[in-house]
């Protein structure tokens, strides 16, 4: 078995994750694999390719059609390569009721309010979606309309709504195994259904569950089922039962049982050097592990990264966590304060400075004001 440290487990998520070059074409990054999750309101998609990419012109995401952005894992929106999302969809369906109920966030108090066991709300709610959302419609008039052809169990009062509506976690689960995705840059959340239609899955499918942990265990291992599990949503029983891979092998990191895809033990017995700075959006790629004290072993620092409300980006500083970063605009001017976490050399607050103007000419503002707290 290898025997890794912390530091060689961070230097390979670097270079898993194409953070240790540039890269010209987005289509061809390796988070994309997975896929990036997206806060549209916040540009996190887009920033987290950016921070992977050298300075050519590039469309958003949401103007190039090589991508698609849809509830996918956890019912979180993610862009994927539109010639990925048909093989991911059969992925997504629960394998069986305890599997649904973990997807779902659901108790035995909401089972019973369902009237039906979880796995079969989420197929009930799914062929409804099919039947109702044929055209383009906000999320809304979508939930609206698919409300009135589900059981009344699968309904519940909104109080930010005040309103009872389908249950919002069953809609985006359901969403993409009804062939549906989302409508890139919309406000609010518009549903768009696929052309050409993809039926809807009569089973999981094993080969596309399993290569979803492959992938994460390439780009966030070492890693164990219960991580992976924490990134579909499941429970680590079904993990490690239906859709645990073959082609792994046993990796020690600081003592800590964990697996790698094989083909990707040679770049972690020898990464290259993580000697860069990026400047890393809420929700990047990178910071979706879910060993979070491996990325960030201070729990007081843990708690600045992940909030619950409003996380911060974050600084990528030779292999570590270094710091955190916010901006807001006032005008043409981006204003963006930087804060270290861990001592950070005059070198890399230069590179830091340098990306914060990336940043600012990618959001097509004229001038930066930046600011170390």
């Amino acid at each position: 078995m290898l025997r890794i440290d912390r530091q060689q487990a961070m230097a390979y998520r670097v270079a898993a994750h194409g953070l240790h070059r540039r890269d010209r074409d987005p289509a061809a990054l390796a988070v994309l694999d997975l896929g990036v999750q997206d806060d549209a309101r916040r540009d996190t998609a887009d920033l987290a390719v950016l921070a992977r990419l050298g300075d050519h012109p590039q469309p958003p995401l949401a103007d190039d059609d090589r991508f698609v952005l849809a509830w996918s894992h956890r019912g979180a929106p993610h862009y994927h390569r539109a010639a990925d999302f048909r093989s991911l969809v059969p992925a997504l369906l629960p394998w069986d009721e305890a599997d649904a109920a973990a997807r779902l966030s659901w108790q035995r108090r909401d089972v019973a309010a369902a009237g039906m066991p979880a796995d079969e709300a989420v197929r009930t709610a799914a062929a409804a979606l099919r039947k109702v959302v044929r055209r383009t419609m906000t999320k809304g008039a979508a939930s609206e309309a698919v409300t009135k052809a589900i059981p009344e169990g699968l309904s519940r009062w909104c109080r930010g709504c005040q309103a009872t509506h389908i249950h919002d976690q069953l809609m985006r689960l359901a969403t993409p195994l009804a062939g549906v995705a989302l409508e890139p840059g919309a406000f609010p959340a518009t549903l768009v259904p696929l052309r050409p239609r993809p039926g809807l899955p009569a089973r999981p499918d094993t080969h596309a569950a399993t290569a979803v942990v492959s992938t994460y265990l390439r780009l966030h291992g070492p890693a164990t089922a219960t991580e992976a599990a924490g990134f579909v949503g499941s429970t680590k029983t079904t993990v490690s039962k239906t859709m645990w891979p073959d082609d792994l092998v046993e990796v020690s990191v600081d003592g800590r049982r964990c697996a790698i895809p094989a083909d990707a033990l040679p770049v972690l017995e020898n990464p290259p050097e993580p000697d860069v700075v990026r400047l890393l959006p809420p929700r990047d790629p990178l910071v979706q592990a879910r060993d979070r004290a491996l990325l960030v072993p201070d729990p007081a620092h843990r708690k600045e990264v992940w909030r619950i409300l409003g996380n911060p980006g974050t600084i990528l500083a030779d292999g570590e966590i270094a710091g955190l970063w916010r901006s807001r605009k006032s005008g043409s001017r981006m204003e963006l304060t930087l804060t270290e976490l861990l001592p950070l050399s005059a070198r890399a607050r230069a590179a830091a400075e340098a990306e914060a103007d990336r940043l600012r000419e990618a959001r097509g503002l004229t001038s930066l004001r930046l600011t170390w707290a």
